[in-house]
Order: structure tokens, then C-alpha cells, then sequence
């Protein structure tokens, strides 16, 4: 066992695992008609990784940083952000594109993009979902390799940079509250986006 969580490749590989020995013992299968559910249950476990980074990011990383000695901030700025920006952008993307098939699969994708009558909810958190990941892939990410000095430039280049990127992330982090309001309101049916004619 301790093989297994020494290694997060094999932890990740045994919950996948876990997961389908569950789904059997259940009775459940992997027909076809599943396939909308298991894109649904990738989009969230993949939004889960992107807004739990947005949020550690905003919650914990950035306020940190002024706390931390001078000698150890090379730790975040050469390791921890780098590969916690890897995780961030890659699962904004595949958020939005498990969401965009699940959209597809379930017949409501345009719809929901033009913002008709029932899905006004989803469609609108889908194009916030959108604006979001093209903050963390075009805006984000670009000046975090400025700022985190990836990419060489001057220092009042990589300040300026730092700030882009965290006031970026700040938006981002705005627009995930009603981004998961949405979400969630739709798949409740609430009444709140239905047009009285």
C-alpha cells in the first residue's frame, strides 16, 4: 500500500480503480447511454482542480507571500507555482471542453451558447466558464512566466507582470462565484432564469 501512495501517478491510478470496482459492485456498467454522467462527473472532477487552484492561489499563495522570508520565496516562485500553474491551466481547459461535450451529448449546446429558455443558467456560466480560461491560458499564464521569470525580462517588466497576472486571477476568482451559482442552479431547476411571457 505504501508503494501506492508514495507515488501520486499510482494514488490518482488506485482512486480511478477504486472507482470502477465500486461502479461494478453496484451493478452499474459502462453503456453508451452512460456516457453524458461520465463526461459530467470529468467536467466537475476537472473544475474542482481549476477553481480549488484558483482559490488556493487567491486564498493562500498570494496573501502568503509577504510572510515569507526573502530566502525561502524561490521555493514558491521556482517550484510550487510553476507546477501548480501546470495543473491550473490544463484543468481550466479540459474543464471547458468536458463541459462543451456534456453540452453536446445532452442536445442543450446551443441553446445554452445563445441563452434561450431553459438553459439562460448554464449558457450564462458557460461563457463565464469561457472568459475565465481565456484569462488563465492568455493573460494568466503569459505574465506568470514573466513573473516568475520563465521567461527573462526586466525587473519593472516582471513587476508589472506580477500584477497583471494577479489582478487576472482576481477577476477569475470574482467571476467563479456566480460562475458556480449558475451551474449549480441549473441542474436544480431553479426558477430564477425563467422568462415570464
Amino acid at each position: 500500500m505504501a508503494s501506492i501512495l508514495t507515488s501520486l501517478g499510482r494514488t490518482v491510478l488506485a482512486g480511478f480503480v477504486l472507482l470502477i470496482l465500486i461502479i461494478f459492485a453496484l451493478g452499474g456498467n459502462f453503456s453508451s447511454p452512460e456516457l453524458p454522467f461520465i463526461f459530467r462527473w470529468l467536467h466537475v472532477m476537472c473544475g474542482v482542480m481549476w477553481i480549488g487552484l484558483l482559490w488556493y492561489f487567491n486564498f493562500v499563495q498570494i496573501p502568503s507571500m509577504p510572510k515569507i522570508p526573502d530566502e525561502q520565496k524561490p521555493a514558491i516562485g521556482k517550484v510550487i507555482a510553476p507546477t501548480a500553474l501546470f495543473w491550473f491551466r490544463w484543468a481550466a481547459l479540459f474543464t471547458v471542453l468536458t463541459g462543451l461535450i456534456v453540452a453536446i451529448l445532452s442536445g442543450y449546446a446551443h441553446q445554452a451558447f445563445t441563452l434561450q429558455a431553459p438553459f439562460r443558467a448554464i449558457g450564462l456560466g458557460m461563457w463565464i466558464a469561457v472568459i475565465m480560461a481565456f484569462n488563465v491560458w492568455f493573460i494568466i499564464w503569459p505574465n506568470q512566466k514573466r513573473a516568475l521569470g520563465i521567461v527573462a525580462v526586466e525587473p519593472d517588466v516582471k513587476a508589472k507582470s506580477a500584477r497583471v497576472a494577479m489582478l487576472t486571477s482576481r477577476i477569475n476568482t470574482v467571476l467563479s462565484v456566480p460562475m458556480l451559482f449558475l451551474m449549480s442552479a441549473q441542474s436544480h431547476n431553479t426558477t430564477w432564469f425563467v422568462v415570464v411571457s
